[in-house]
């Protein structure tokens, strides 16, 4: 019988008589939540959903689903109720509102303090150098004439604009050769921020997670290969990745994490310089594609410690369980009917783990990602590749 137990801190948590888990209240139904819900089983961890629709990823498998608008605060408030600590699969949740739910007593993690670096461009931007972290050159410009300005400044055209809040997967990102060609960015009426077009050999990722007591983890540093703004394959860790850079990688994401008080995952995206430096290019305080190879290649995944890092549990071990690990994203195709494709790919490579979201399919659209591991390189990276372009149907052999 399901009964309202009390926990420790005298919350009802619906679990049966004697049941004292606690309650993680997690913001966004897509399949960042789903995978850190399905990490949060073994633990016995209770999850309860705010998804904008019952057909979200999430919202599929979760037990309790409270369908409303993460925007509206009065929604926020109730949904928080019986929940003893409020995370996120997206950073779009007003700051505000964030504000206002630590003002009522509940733990936000990340807390609104940190993860307005995440949510605003031009304030990361403005920290980040604050603590003296290697950015690429960038300023807040006003118009398609500051843009111009700001071009001039330093060796002129391509620059990069960027909407400072809601852009991602290459959304709210423009790569500008002129004045007339900025004109796009400044039509949804927010503020724009232009950075260098930044000549790099690769783009990397150090993904760190830090508890609310101070204890941190880091991964492996990866390479992540992206196609149309989009990541396509993370290779696991770099290859040819000095050790030296991959150190100073992993410092500096453990320093940031530190220094802006994050609580939870943190992905900091890196450029590799030509001349062996390397840049941040944007962070993320939520589970991270570049942190997807971790749910079979790694000893603890990066869902699994986020859970227990906004619980404030000890942190799991991040290291590798094999030599390399590839993650290869399933995109949507004109071939729906992926699950007869299963057969095929499955046959082919008994060691191949797939992770679909339960999404519609629709072309380009994130539906689901392969993570393959071993010895040989050139044979993970095949692999993985074929197994998602058999699932997409780019591939039919």
């Amino acid at each position: 019988m399901i009964v309202q137990a009390r926990g420790r801190a005298g919350r009802a948590y619906g679990y049966p008589v004697g049941v004292t888990f606690p309650v993680v209240g997690m913001v966004g139904g897509g399949q960042l939540a789903r995978m850190t819900h399905e990490a949060g089983i073994p633990l016995g961890i209770r999850f309860k959903l705010l998804s904008d629709t019952p057909q979200d990823s999430a919202a599929q498998v979760a037990n309790e689903v409270v369908v409303g608008d993460y925007r509206d605060l009065d929604t926020l408030r109730a949904f928080a109720q019986g929940c003893d600590v409020i995370t996120f699969d997206h950073e779009h949740v007003p700051t505000e509102h964030l504000r206002a739910l630590e003002a009522d007593g509940i733990p936000v993690r990340p807390g609104p303090d940190a993860l307005v670096h995440a949510q605003d461009k031009g304030v990361m931007r403005a920290k980040l150098m604050e603590i003296d972290v290697p950015c690429p050159r960038h300023r807040i410009v006003a118009d398609p004439a500051d843009v111009e300005r700001f071009a001039a400044e330093g060796d002129g055209f391509p620059v990069v604009l960027k909407t400072v809040r809601g852009g991602y997967d290459g959304k709210g990102v423009w790569v500008v050769r002129d004045a007339a060609g900025a004109r796009d960015a400044f039509r949804a009426g927010v503020p724009v921020l232009a950075e260098e077009k930044v000549d790099f050999v690769r783009e990397l990722a150090a993904n760190v997670v830090r508890s609310p007591h101070g204890q941190a983890v880091a991964y492996p540093v990866v390479e992540s290969i992206q196609v149309d703004g989009v990541c396509d394959t993370v290779i696991a860790p770099a290859p040819g990745l000095s050790p030296e850079l991959s150190a100073e990688a992993q410092r500096l994401a453990l320093r940031v994490a530190q220094e802006l008080g994050v609580v939870g995952h943190l992905a900091v995206e890196l450029f590799e310089t030509r001349d062996g430096r390397i840049l941040v290019n944007e962070l993320a305080m939520r589970p991270h594609n570049s942190g997807h190879w971790t749910q079979d290649g790694a000893v603890t995944s990066q869902f699994a410690n986020h859970v227990r890092a906004v619980l404030d549990l000890p942190l799991g071990d991040p290291r590798p369980r094999a030599r390399w690990t590839v993650m290869a994203n399933v995109l949507g195709g004109d071939y729906p009917d992926m699950y007869s494709a299963y057969l095929h790919c499955m046959a082919r490579d008994p060691g191949l783990k797939i992770h679909m979201y339960g999404k519609d399919v629709k072309p380009g659209r994130k539906v689901g990602h392969v993570n393959t591991y071993g010895d040989d390189l050139d044979d993970v990276r095949e692999r993985a590749a074929h197994a998602a372009g058999y699932l997409r149907g780019t591939i039919t052999e």
